[in-house]
């Protein structure tokens, strides 16, 4: 049986879509698989890690008829990699085997039971559906993902709050050294919502979701259920766990009368920041920021004594404050912000620093300061 037959771009196009949550290693084989299920001349791509389950639907031809099979997701990407784009490549089975063929190359791939694939059992209890546009998540997505925890014991941080009412949209995310807050209004009034989605599955939604302005790109349907994330956009279904337990007080930890305040350029302070960075210490990153009437200094030096120094012209008449940060934790909100201008508001020497946006009342960004 044909099981698909089209234009290589086409079919990696489908099974790139699916295959980002796809581990190389896992103690299920079948995990390592791609679902192929075809009913009538309906094609339907799965893969799932047990927690995250990804399925898109694709107009790939064919022979007609039912059919069901898994098959290495990764092997079959390299080899359709491999070929050039414009090539038509046909997939066919027989005898548990499945052959991929495109001009003279043919590949025969071993296959195993459809049956055999773990599907995710949806809940039955998800909350009302509610749309929002792709381009709006992304960017929300965008300028909070590197904050998120990465392996943390405490849980609840390896993800993004996700927190939904009326007209608002908040995305948090923190790894208790540094906290990123992104909100958005949109047009429609969405459900109160508020859960973790776990840090795959953000990272996965980064890379899936579409940031054109176009209307084709259309908008990202959502619903909850009490453990279970649902999301359907761009032909694909996303069914997602939640992580469970209690987010921080976000509001608490945001600074909010601190009285020096400075406005500069975004890309002139990465710049120095990253020169900086060269000589700080492997382990701790750390650089030291003096800031006076119409001066900011910067300073870092490490182990062998080494020593960098930048300095800014600023629009400043506050207090002198030294104060110490994780170089780091500065490099990654800058450069996942786009904007020209950037305030930053401070208190004193052991105060956490505030990072907004003048003109995006939406974004808050908060670095606590380190001893040097």
């Amino acid at each position: 049986m044909i099981v698909l037959k089209a234009a290589q771009e086409k079919v990696l196009g489908a099974l790139q879509a699916v295959s980002g949550i796809v581990e190389r290693r896992h103690t299920l084989p079948v995990l390592a698989n791609v679902l192929i299920r075809k009913t009538g001349g309906q094609l339907e791509l799965t893969t799932s890690d047990l927690e995250i389950q990804v399925r898109t639907h694709a107009e790939l031809d064919g022979d007609a008829g039912n059919f069901a099979t898994t098959v290495g997701a990764r092997k079959l990407i390299d080899i359709l990699r491999s070929m050039p784009t414009d090539q038509v490549v046909t997939l066919s089975s027989s005898q548990n085997k499945l052959t991929l063929q495109g001009g003279k190359s043919r590949f025969t791939l071993q296959t195993l039971p459809a049956d055999d694939f773990p599907l995710v059992n949806e809940a039955v209890d998800f909350g009302p559906a509610f749309s929002v546009p792709q381009k709006a998540l992304r960017d929300l997505i965008n300028q909070v993902h590197f904050a998120m925890a990465v392996h943390d014991i405490r849980y609840y941080l390896n993800g993004i709050l996700f927190v939904a009412e009326g007209h608002n949209l908040t995305l948090v995310a923190t790894d208790g050294h540094r906290l990123a807050l992104a909100q958005a209004t949109l047009d429609a009034e969405i459900p109160k919502q508020e859960v973790i989605l776990p840090r795959k599955t953000v990272l996965e939604l980064q890379r899936l979701l579409r940031d054109d302005d176009k209307a084709d790109a259309g908008a990202i349907e959502m619903r909850f259920a009490g453990n279970q994330a649902k999301f359907a956009f761009s032909g694909m279904e996303f069914v997602s766990k939640l992580v469970e337990g209690k987010f921080p007080d976000y509001n608490r930890v945001i600074p909010k009368n601190h009285k020096n305040a400075v406005t500069l350029g975004r890309a002139p302070l990465l710049a120095s920041l990253q020169r900086a960075a060269i000589l700080t210490s492997e382990k701790f990153k750390g650089v030291r920021i003096n800031i006076e009437p119409g001066l900011l200094r910067i300073a870092s030096s490490n182990a062998e004594q080494e020593e960098a120094k930048e300095e800014l012209e600023i629009d400043y008449g506050g207090d002198a404050i030294e104060i110490g940060f994780n170089v780091t934790y500065l490099i990654d909100a800058l450069t996942n912000m786009s904007q020209d201008m950037i305030k930053l508001e401070l208190q004193d020497t052991n105060s956490s620093a505030l990072f907004t946006v003048p003109d995006q009342a939406g974004f808050k960004y908060v670095v606590m300061p380190m001893r040097i």
